[in-house]
């Protein structure tokens, strides 16, 4: 029976979403097929939790832990950390240098995808339709009017490197924008200022499992907010429709968009890409690793308008996992 590890926590403000979406994957993992165990790790602290018995700290050199007397290596990861070190990166390097088969994208692929403007740089070539976009480093010299007459008001500001709609500003006013650069810095060094797309939000997954690829149904958002903001994502202040209320060519068109996105990037296991669906035409937005797995989260949901079921779809990640790094290393 292998042995797989549950990882969450992270360094950055998706901690708390990172947390629910955990426990949904332990309590997915088909027991009679595997050990799995809930590891956190925050700000270098790697450490087992077991309920009833107190935390145990990993060893990183070969991410094994002493539990009960006995040392426990860990066969597989199930990367549940949304934003850092999880989402851009660190995490993948760390466990291809040792050897740890993981569930999401490789290392390269993780920090292209987490940066923002690099990722939407990567894709410009493809005849993808996005909104025009500036990045805006801390300290750089930035004139509001500049900003405004350059993507027109309203505008979006945000971290160019995370999630969860945590410093995301709707800025309708040249006077607002200082204040939401200011928010949108506490989370990241960097911000991009998008131009606001009017249209329908919606969002695909897509997955390969047992080499099989599967793009999912579409998820339409209807926010009660001004936006999809935290709120709208997490305290139930958005409706969330899947299948998406969006005609058969227009759905057609997002899951093959979805595909071309996953091949180009080149994707492992559940991916989730996001779009503004204009007059028929896809917008991207970003692509998400390591999708949310909590109770209100997408993939949960299309998987299951897909016919699925979490447990299969997690063993079938944990086996994709083990046979790519067995292709790896032979």
């Amino acid at each position: 029976m292998k042995n797989v590890a549950v990882i969450f926590g992270g360094d950055s403000s998706e901690l708390v979403v990172s947390v629910q979406s955990a426990a949904n994957v332990y309590g997915w993992v088909d027991t009679e097929r595997y050990k799995p165990y809930m590891v956190k790790m925050q700000h270098g602290n790697w450490r087992v939790q077991r309920e009833g018995k107190p935390d145990t700290e990993v060893d990183k050199n070969d991410f094994s832990a002493l539990l009960d007397g006995v040392r426990v290596k860990f066969d597989v990861a199930l990367i549940v950390i949304h934003g850092a070190p999880g989402e851009n990166g660190v995490l993948q390097s760390y466990f291809d240098l040792i050897g740890i088969p993981y569930s999401t994208c490789s290392a390269f692929v993780s920090m292209l995808t987490f940066n923002k403007a690099a990722c939407k740089a990567f894709l410009a070539d493809t005849g993808l339709a996005m909104a025009k976009a500036m990045l805006i480093r801390k300290g750089d010299a930035v004139r509001a009017k500049e900003v405004a007459k350059k993507l027109n008001l309203p505008i979006f500001v945000k971290p160019n490197s995370g999630g969860s709609s945590f410093g995301v500003t709707k800025v309708k006013s040249e006077e607002a924008l200082h204040k939401a650069l200011q928010e949108a810095f506490k989370e990241d060094s960097e911000v991009i200022v998008e131009e606001f797309i009017e249209g329908v939000e919606i969002t695909c997954g897509m997955m390969t499992l047992n080499g099989v690829e599967t793009v999912l149904p579409i998820t339409e958002v209807v926010s009660k907010n001004e936006f999809f903001d935290f709120g709208a994502k997490y305290k139930g202040l958005s409706d969330e429709i899947t299948p998406a209320r969006i005609s058969p060519e227009a759905t057609a068109l997002v899951q093959r968009t979805t595909a071309q996105v996953y091949r180009m990037l080149g994707c492992n296991g559940i991916v989730r890409v996001d779009y503004i669906l204009r007059s028929g035409t896809p917008y991207f937005l970003e692509v998400n690793t390591v999708p949310g797995m909590t109770a209100t989260s997408f993939i949960p949901q299309q998987v299951r308008a897909a016919g699925l079921n979490m447990t299969q779809t997690l063993s079938e990640l944990i086996e994709d996992a083990l046979a790519r790094s067995n292709a790896a290393s032979v």
